[in-house]
C-alpha cells in the first residue's frame, strides 16, 4: 500500500516543497532536529516562531498526487494562516518522495532512528508495530502528553479504526482512512434462483446453501472467496483473515500467531466444504489473472457471489470507468456482512466479520515542537481539512462526520461506514506478518489443489514455525 489510504485505494499524492524555505533550508531543519531532540512533551511550546514538516510517498505529477495537492494548496497554506491569526510565524514544508513503498518505508525507518526526517509522517498500518518496537514512533500520549486525549476528533473515529494507528494498547497517531470487506451479490441470479434481494446469510452453512441454490443456474459460479497464492494478499484479506475472525480468532492475538489451531483447520475445511460442492472455480483460485477474471465474470452476471472490499465498488464495477464496468451496478448489486461461522461465533461473540486496511499520519518523537506538530496533525485530521482533502471524491474515511456527509448518495459506502467499520479488524503490523501471509494462502492453495484440511494446517504451521525461527510465538490451542 502506498502511503495513507481514505480507502482500499490510497491517497493520492503528490510532491511539492513548500513554506517560506526551500530544500537547502529544509535539509539544514532536519539536521538541527536530530541535535534538538528532546523527550520533554512541552519543548518550545512557547515558542512564537515553528518549523514544520510533513513527509509522505508523493510526488508532482506521479504518485499519488492529489494528496500533497491537498497538502500544498489547503494544508500548508491554511495552517499557516490560522498560526498567524495566533501570533505565531509557522513555517511549513512537504518533503515529497514518489518512490516504491519499501523504498520509502526504509528511508522513513532510518530518518527516525537517527532521529531527523519530518515532523509528522504517514505510515501504512500494516507498518506500525515494526516501527513502534523498533522505538522509531512512540504512543501520542509520550509525545504530546495527557492532553491528546481531549481530541475532539477521537469521538468521531470509531475504535476499532483508531485500532489501525494503535499497537500494543497504545495510540501511536491519528487514522487517515480505511475500508471494509462485505460480500456482494447478484441480485437478478439470486432472484433467479428464489433467494431474497434483502440476503444476508448469518452463518457459513446459510453461505454454503445459497451457493447450493445459485448451482442450478447454468453457466453461472455460485460463490468466489479468494484462495491460493495467485491472488496474493487478496486471498489472505478478502478470503482467509475475515472467515478466521469468523471463527473467533485473530491472526496474531496476546504476543502469538495463530498456527494449527482450530479456527484454521474450520476455515481450511469451509473451503473445501464449497469446492468439494462445486460452488466455487477452482480454476480462477489457481489462474495468474485469477482475481482480475473473477472480476469480469462478476460484472458479466456469472458469479453470484463474491468476498470483495469497498474498492470493488467504486473502481472495479463502477459504471462510470471502472476497471469492469457494470451498467446495472446500482440496481442488480447487492451487499451483506460477511457472516461469524455461526451466530455468535466471531472474535468477541460478533455475529459477523470484517477486516481493513487503510494507514495514518504519526508524530515524529523526535520533534522540537510537539505541541505545534501535534496542532498540525489534528489540523489535518479535522473535519474539514478532510473534506478538503476528498474534493467532492465519495470515499470511506475515518471520521464518522465526514462519512455521514460525503457518502450519504453511496448506500454501499454508508454501509461500509456505518455497519462494517464498528466491527472490523486489522492485520497486525508487524515485520514476519508478510511471510505469515504466504503461509495462509499457501494452505488454501493446497486445500484447492486437493490437501486435505488438516494437512494443509499442519504444512501451515511448519511454514509459520520456519519464517518466525521457532515455536515459541504460535499458538496451537
Amino acid at each position: 500500500m502506498t502511503g495513507v489510504p481514505l480507502s482500499s485505494s490510497p491517497i493520492p499524492r503528490r510532491s511539492i516543497l513548500i513554506g517560506t524555505v526551500g530544500m537547502a533550508a529544509a535539509a539544514l531543519a532536519s539536521c538541527d532536529k536530530a541535535s534538538s531532540s528532546t523527550s520533554s512533551t512541552s519543548a518550545n511550546a512557547t515558542s512564537r516562531t515553528v518549523t514544520l514538516s510533513i513527509a509522505a510517498n508523493a510526488i508532482s505529477g506521479g504518485k499519488s498526487s492529489k494528496e500533497a495537492d491537498w497538502f500544498a494548496k489547503y494544508v500548508i497554506p491554511e495552517f499557516i494562516k490560522a498560526q498567524q491569526a495566533k501570533g505565531v510565524t509557522a513555517t511549513v514544508s512537504f518533503q515529497p518522495s514518489g518512490v516504491d513503498d519499501e523504498q520509502y518505508k526504509s528511508k522513513l525507518a532510518l530518518d527516525l532512528k537517527s532521529k531527523s526526517g519530518a515532523d509528522i509522517v504517514s505510515l501504512d498500518g500494516i507498518w506500525v508495530g515494526e516501527f513502534a518496537q523498533a522505538g522509531y514512533i512512540k504512543p501520542l500520549k509520550d509525545v504530546v502528553g495527557s492532553s491528546v486525549t481531549s481530541w475532539e476528533g477521537w469521538s468521531q473515529i470509531p475504535e476499532a479504526v483508531q485500532a489501525n494507528a494503535a499497537f500494543d494498547g497504545n495510540t501511536f497517531g491519528i487514522p487517515a482512512g480505511t475500508d471494509g470487506r462485505v460480500l456482494y451479490f447478484n441480485k437478478k441470479l439470486f432472484a433467479q434462483a428464489g433467494l431474497p434481494a434483502n440476503w444476508q446469510p448469518t452463518s457459513w452453512t446459510d453461505l454454503i446453501s445459497a451457493g447450493e441454490k445459485l448451482a442450478t443456474l447454468s453457466g453461472v459460479t455460485p460463490l468466489q472467496i479468494d484462495a491460493g497464492t495467485a491472488m496474493g494478499e487478496a486471498t489472505t484479506m478478502q478470503g482467509f483473515l475475515p472467515l478466521l475472525v469468523g471463527a473467533g480468532q485473530q491472526i496474531y492475538a496476546n504476543g502469538k500467531w495463530q498456527g494449527n489451531t482450530q479456527a484454521v483447520r474450520d476455515v481450511l475445511t469451509f473451503y473445501q466444504a464449497i469446492l468439494a460442492k462445486k460452488l466455487e472455480d477452482s480454476t480462477l483460485q489457481l489462474a495468474a489473472k485469477g482475481r482480475d477474471e473473477s472480476f469480469g465474470a462478476f460484472a458479466q452476471g456469472k458469479i453470484g457471489v463474491l468476498a470483495e472490499g469497498d474498492y470493488f465498488w467504486r473502481s472495479v464495477i463502477n459504471p462510470n470507468g471502472g476497471d469492469a464496468p457494470m451498467a446495472t451496478r446500482d440496481s442488480d448489486v447487492g451487499w451483506a456482512f460477511i457472516p461469524a461461522m455461526a451466530p455468535g461465533k466471531g472474535v468477541g461473540g460478533a455475529d459477523y466479520a470484517s477486516m481493513s486496511g487503510g494507514g495514518g499520519y504519526f508524530l515524529n518523537p523526535s520533534t522540537p515542537y510537539p505541541q505545534q506538530a501535534w496542532e498540525l496533525l489534528t489540523f489535518m485530521s479535522s473535519k474539514a481539512a478532510i473534506l478538503a482533502r476528498l474534493d467532492g471524491a465519495a470515499q470511506v474515511t475515518a471520521r464518522k462526520d465526514v462519512n455521514s456527509e460525503v457518502l450519504s448518495k453511496d448506500p454501499l459506502l454508508s454501509f461500509v461506514s456505518q455497519k462494517v467499520l464498528p466491527l472490523t479488524h486489522y492485520r497486525p503490523g508487524l515485520a514476519v506478518y508478510p511471510q505469515v501471509s504466504l503461509a495462509l494462502q499457501q494452505a488454501t492453495a493446497d486445500v484447492v489443489s486437493g490437501k486435505s484440511p488438516a494437512d494443509a494446517a499442519t504444512a501451515y504451521q511448519a511454514a509459520l514455525v520456519k519464517a518466525l525461527g521457532g515455536a515459541d510465538q504460535v499458538t496451537t490451542s
